[in-house]
């Protein structure tokens, strides 16, 4: 039930609890219980999404990095940071990928030659700047 709930909810994160309710079977107050609990546990966040350019944020870019010495300390640090909105650690060529939405070049260009570059165990960063984005969704949770 908890499925079809979160999927009512990423067609419409407005959509109220009784017409919810109306499609998965349930009444308004259980789903008002169930959505509760489902972003209490840190299952789902209802949350507006902006377009960074909208609101004047005109570059993103994700950050390939490679440390050396123990990767939590670093990806919490980037973590921490406002212009970082997404990290994790992986496997592979990179230890470390995160993606950052800054104001301008000039912004990117200071968090990533004075913040990232300069922290403790940063060996190497590797910038790919979007050009275009293609595709965003977040509807993956109810596959």
């Amino acid at each position: 039930m908890a499925k079809r709930i979160i999927e009512q909810l990423q067609q419409d994160g407005r959509r109220s609890y009784g017409a919810i309710g109306k499609a998965v079977g349930l009444s308004e107050a259980a789903v008002r219980q169930r959505v509760q609990r489902l972003t209490e546990a840190g299952v789902i966040q209802i949350v507006a999404v902006t377009d960074p350019m909208q609101v004047g944020l005109f570059r993103q870019a994700m950050l390939a990095i490679n440390v050396d010495g123990p990767l939590e300390p670093v990806a919490d640090t980037l973590a921490a940071m406002d212009a970082v909105d997404y990290v994790v650690i992986c496997t592979g060529r990179f230890d470390v990928l995160c993606e950052v939405v800054c104001a301008d070049d000039e912004h990117l260009l200071d968090l990533v030659s004075n913040r990232i570059r300069t922290l403790e165990g940063v060996r190497h960063v590797e910038t790919l700047t979007y050009l275009k984005l293609r595709k965003q969704t977040y509807q993956w949770g109810t596959r």
